[in-house]
């Protein structure tokens, strides 16, 4: 066991933990001592500090990597905890496989997957992660073994389903995946002026495509309020193939972190202005490799060093469908208002399905998500009063992506949080758990 400074994705929140690797899904956690509590550790890729336990002990599971059964008939996956998406689909696209729900990056572990239970641009569809995990097996601090499912040991698996990592480890689990006939996705993007578009985009493509997302110009100026581009999406037939290489591009590195913010008010003014032109409306459908559809970011390697050394912030919130043309209005006036440089803006619609999760974050409405460089008070000033627009309309933020939100803000949000208390392990406790918790 090493005391190391761990960061999570974001690198607003550094956390001097010990770090102990899980070798082997046989073995017995260790036993805390001093009062220390544990928490699983995948990949680091949670924003805030929901997967840092700072002063405490990381359990890493990034050496439960084995897949342990893939049917490639049905498409029933069983697999360790700490298995990267990533590493998942080069064994199963290629006969014909692909993750029924995936977030944004596919550098994240199965386990966090699950902890935080996921979402992606096909929610209104598929639901969230959680929804096709069929059995997991979770491992408590006093060795106790529990296999949960939707049949099994029910609570445990709604409690542990974007449970923050907080049940225990998960050290298995069995994932259905949705069949693909090639590795492409047929794509077509359309540019929006406003808000009101924007909702009859969504409209019009429910019924049409398994994926929409759109992103969203928030870099100021009235003319620019709710306007952006909107992208469907539903993957390719058979036998489809674009007429060049058919290999995803190749990844390259931001070799190390400038000792400022490449995202700044000017850069960020030029880059929005450029990339909302760069279509037309009516554009048509062209086919991507699934790797560029749904992992854009992930071809530059370590690209959170862009922010520099203060690292940033993603403010993610979730707001019911009913007036969501003016909240949504609200929020995007009130960060141009504010000048606060982002030109990463996703907005998203949440369908009615189900989570199964007690914590899951997803909700009937919209999710808008906006990367911020971190510019100290000023920008958190601005969040507050981005908090007072989502609370005062029944909204929620994502604690996966959250550094910063208050103990009120978030019990506001998720007041169901009290029925996961009888199900967190004795032994484990997070950063974000105390801090919303006990603020």
């Amino acid at each position: 066991m090493m005391r190391e400074t761990v960061f999570s994705w974001g690198r607003t929140t550094a956390s001097d933990s010990d770090v102990q690797a899980l070798p082997s899904r046989f073995d017995r956690l260790p036993l805390p001592v001093d009062g220390q509590t544990m928490l699983p550790f995948g990949n680091g890729r949670s924003y805030g500090d929901s997967c840092l336990n700072p002063g405490g002990i990381l359990l890493s599971t990034r050496y439960l990597d084995h897949f342990m059964a893939f049917d490639a008939a049905t498409g029933v996956l069983r697999c360790e905890a700490g298995v990267l998406l990533s590493d998942l689909l080069k064994l199963t696209v290629p006969q014909g496989w692909f993750v029924p729900v995936t977030p944004g990056t596919r550098f994240v572990t199965v386990g966090g997957a699950i902890a935080n239970d996921v979402h992606g641009k096909n929610h209104l569809t598929h639901g969230t992660f959680g929804r096709h995990v069929r059995v997991l097996l979770l491992r408590r601090s006093d060795g106790m073994l529990l296999q949960c499912s939707p049949r099994e040991n029910t609570e445990w698996f709604e409690a542990t389903i974007g449970g923050l990592g907080l049940t225990g480890v998960v050290l298995w689990a069995e994932i259905q995946l949705r069949q693909i006939a090639s590795p492409w996705v047929e794509e077509q993007t359309e540019r929006f002026a406003n808000l009101d578009e924007f909702f009859a985009l969504c409209k019009a493509s429910a019924t049409t495509h398994e994926y929409t997302v759109a992103w969203i110009d928030c870099s100021g100026g009235a003319h620019r309020v709710g306007r952006g581009l909107f992208t469907r999406a539903n993957h390719a037939a058979a036998g489809a193939y674009p007429g060049r290489d058919s290999h995803a591009p190749a990844s390259r590195k931001m070799p190390f972190t400038p000792p400022f913010s490449l995202v700044n008010r000017l850069s960020v003014s030029a880059f929005n202005a450029l990339h909302y032109h760069r279509v037309g409306r009516n554009e048509p459908g062209h086919l991507t490799h699934c790797d560029t559809f749904f992992y854009p970011l992930d071809h530059i390697l370590q690209w959170h060093r862009m922010y520099g050394p203060k690292g940033f912030y993603q403010y993610q919130c979730a707001v019911p469908p009913d007036d969501a043309p003016r909240i949504l209005s609200a929020l995007l006036t009130e960060i141009g208002r504010s000048r606060a440089a982002s030109f990463l803006g996703v907005l998203k619609q949440f369908g009615t399905l189900a989570s199964p999760g007690l914590l899951s974050f997803p909700r009937p409405g919209f999710t808008l998500a906006i990367d911020f460089p971190n510019a100290g008070p000023e920008l958190h000033a601005l969040f507050e009063r981005l908090d007072a627009i989502v609370m005062g309309a029944g909204g929620r933020l994502y604690p996966a992506k959250d550094g910063r939100m208050s103990g009120a803000c978030f019990r506001a949000g998720f007041p169901q949080w009290e029925r996961l208390t009888p199900y967190i392990d004795p032994a484990f406790s997070s950063g974000f758990w105390r801090r919303v918790t006990t603020g």
